[in-house]
């Protein structure tokens, strides 16, 4: 008997739209209403056959118990130093949320500051953000509830530990930037939706707003707004020197942006537009009085610094400070008399130092093959901290001596495994078009890779976003269970700079999911692995990646998980911030890109009769990033289309969203269900020890 007569009934409506003169079916839209008693009742009984099978599984338990032991280690947040205190977050294991601390010296105990563990008792709400004031007397502070993007922002007196009355609501997608007087704080928002509207509208028309300590938000000023152009998104940053207000202006996801900035020094000042064409990236650094630097890939694909004069702004005086390198530039810091440079080097970081003439000082030494996941400096300081993690290593936190050019540990995790046991290395190999592509391989060292060993592949592939080397207790647990785990360095990311993103983006995204098909065959044709014993995996855009490889190569691979994906490729601008991925999807109101869109959309591609892997989809009700309509309608359908023994299941986590801030217990079980899932699909049975 197939998993399929066990599924919970999902009825189906004759829906046409017509696209282009095309007309696409779209029988599961009712389910586009996550509000109604029908789609309740279908949540429920999905996620009653889903646990029901979870549950059954022998290995569940052991997972889930070995994930706890293996997750329960101190995790340490990048210090920020304000006013010569310094700020840091600290979780003592399996806490829901890291709580907050603040020094006043190194040597010192830290003092608690705000314990979001406190707010709720189910660990549902998030401190997703955090900023001192430049005197580090004040901080402002944004909440998140249920995984949801809103965020709530809050105030805290740091000496005495207490709230101020200040409470700023319908923020989404800012951060907070002080004056440097202490007396307020710049954000970003949007107006207040309708109750209905809340996890689903559309969000357009963002305003740049100026907060006074003390008052309402009502009274809160507006800096700028864009009525003619409701896709312009707004990030306001106050320059080391306080003098100047910079307007980072986004285009949805695009990589081009534009600088606007406002003289704070000056009365009654206008916004100036500084760089209004959009035609590259540019990410302020920092700047000497007038004179401001920007990271940028304006004829420099790999990107590289910049300097405008405010006096004499004209392109043909701009300065190069730091040419373009044979490796892509992610990050800059200006941090004492010195720039800090994050490079990739082959899909793994690297950090230069540069003095303020752009002359190359020397590398930082890193542990190894890994990431520097934040770098924090303070242009007027002369220490920085960053963090450092790797497949085997969790975030371990340096403090760096500016002037001696020296790093020492500043905190670390005790460990309950010997990192010496887990092996990595890098591979290439050639995909559709001939392109090279690498990868990590990552296993116990007892395990010798076969056609008999359980291989999880994990992409992504979007956005200008790079899968560098971190570390995951889901993955080490993984791998003790006798499994590979390979991530794979697709384009459509920002391993390789502008061009290799560009290479996935839009009509070029077939290229994507080619790189992740021609990875699968070449693991399994060098015997890595096997069909039988392949699972693929990802998250978000790496969702879509899954759903869409899924539908195009159903017999490549023996599992899937499949995590809040866009699978709705002609409907995903509709919903919520959906609109923003047009940059790098493209738009199905243009005709082109329709096209290239309907021939990979997963919801669409799906055909009834075929034999699919087995499946698991995973998403939040609460996921207003990724509209959870997308997996419900892809469950429906795949469900509908199954034809193999393969199950087919969907678990919809309640009071969750697209990942944010989600709380650890919570973490663990949708993990824990992931790995019980595989362990059945694969036939696993064997662990490491670690």
């Amino acid at each position: 008997m197939t998993m399929k007569r066990r599924y919970p009934y999902s009825r189906r409506e004759e829906i046409l739209e017509e696209f282009h003169g095309r007309a696409i079916s779209d029988p599961y839209r009712w389910l586009e209403d996550i509000d109604s008693a029908e789609t309740a009742k279908w949540i429920a009984d999905q996620n009653e056959v889903t646990f029901d099978y979870l549950g059954k599984i022998e290995n569940r338990k052991k997972i889930a118990d070995r994930m706890v032991e293996l997750w329960d280690y101190e995790k340490f947040g990048t210090p920020t130093k304000r006013g010569g205190r310094y700020f840091f977050t600290h979780n003592d294991g399996l806490q829901n949320q890291s709580v907050l601390y603040w020094l006043e010296s190194l040597e010192d105990e830290p003092k608690m500051l705000i314990d979001p563990n406190k707010l709720s008792d189910d660990g549902t709400v998030a401190m997703i953000s955090f900023v001192p004031s430049k005197d580090g007397k004040l901080l402002a502070y944004g909440l998140t509830e249920a995984g949801s993007d809103w965020q709530t922002w809050r105030v805290r007196d740091v000496g005495s530990g207490q709230n101020l009355v200040d409470t700023v609501e319908w923020v989404k997608f800012s951060v907070a930037s002080w004056s440097h007087d202490g007396l307020g704080f710049f954000y970003s928002r949007y107006d207040e939706p309708k109750s209905s509207e809340v996890l689903k509208g559309a969000n357009y028309y963002q305003k740049l707003f100026y907060h006074a300590i003390g008052t309402p938000q009502s009274e809160d000023k507006l800096i700028y707004h864009r009525p003619d152009q409701k896709e312009w998104g707004f990030s306001g940053e106050v320059s080391h020197d306080g003098r100047y207000l910079i307007i980072t202006v986004f285009l949805g996801t695009q990589r081009e942006t534009g600088i606007f900035y406002l003289d704070l020094l000056q009365a009654g000042s206008d916004v100036i537009e500084l760089l209004k064409d959009f035609d590259a990236s540019y990410t302020f650094i920092g700047n000497d009085d007038d004179k401001f630097f920007f990271m940028s890939d304006l004829e420099a694909p790999l990107s590289r610094v910049i300097a405008i004069d405010l006096k004499d702004p004209e392109r043909e005086n701009w300065q190069t400070v730091i040419p373009e390198a044979r490796d892509s530039l992610q990050s800059i810091t200006m941090s004492g008399e010195c720039f800090i440079a994050s490079y990739l080097y082959d899909a793994h970081s690297k950090l230069t130092v540069f003095d303020r003439n752009g002359k190359n000082a020397g590398e930082i030494d890193l542990p190894g093959l890994g990431t520097v996941v934040a770098f924090n400096g303070w242009i007027d300081d002369d220490e920085a901290f960053y963090s450092y993690s790797s497949f085997n290593r969790p975030i371990t936190i340096f403090r760096y001596d500016v002037r001696a050019g020296e790093s020492t540990i500043f905190r670390e995790p005790v460990l309950s495994f010997d990192p010496d046991k887990i092996l990595t290395r890098q591979l290439f190999f050639e995909s559709k078009d001939g392109t090279q592509i690498p990868m990590f391989v990552s296993h116990h060292k007892d395990v010798k890779p076969g056609p008999e060993t359980p291989l999880y592949l994990y992409g992504y592939g979007g956005f200008n976003i790079a899968l560098t080397p971190q570390f995951s207790t889901t993955n080490l647990v993984w791998m003790e269970m006798g499994g590979i785990f390979v991530q794979v360095n697709l384009r459509g990311g920002a391993e390789y700079g502008k061009a290799w993103h560009e290479a996935g983006m839009k009509l070029q995204k077939q290229n994507v999911f080619d790189d992740f098909i021609a990875a699968a065959e070449y693991l399994i044709t060098n015997e890595y692995t096997s069909t039988q014993k392949l699972a693929i995996g990802g998250h978000s855009n790496g969702g879509l990646l899954v759903g869409a490889c899924l539908t195009q190569r159903p017999d490549l691979y023996g599992g899937c998980l499949l995590y809040v994906g866009v699978l709705d490729m002609l409907r995903f601008h509709k919903f919520t911030i959906g609109w923003a991925w047009t940059s790098d999807y493209g738009s199905p109101d243009d005709p082109q890109e329709f096209e290239a869109l309907a021939a990979y959309s997963p919801y669409h591609n799906l055909t009834a009769g075929t034999t699919y892997p087995a499946t698991l989809i995973l998403t939040g009700d609460h996921d207003d990033r990724v509209y959870p309509a997308h997996s419900f309608k892809f469950a429906a359908a795949l469900q509908y289309a199954q034809n193999g023994d393969g199950p087919t299941l969907i678990r919809i986590d309640t009071d969750a969203g697209h990942g944010l801030g989600k709380p650890t217990e919570k973490v663990i079980d949708e993990s824990s269900d992931g790995l019980a899932f595989l362990s059945r699909t694969l036939g696993m049975n064997t662990w490491r020890d670690v």
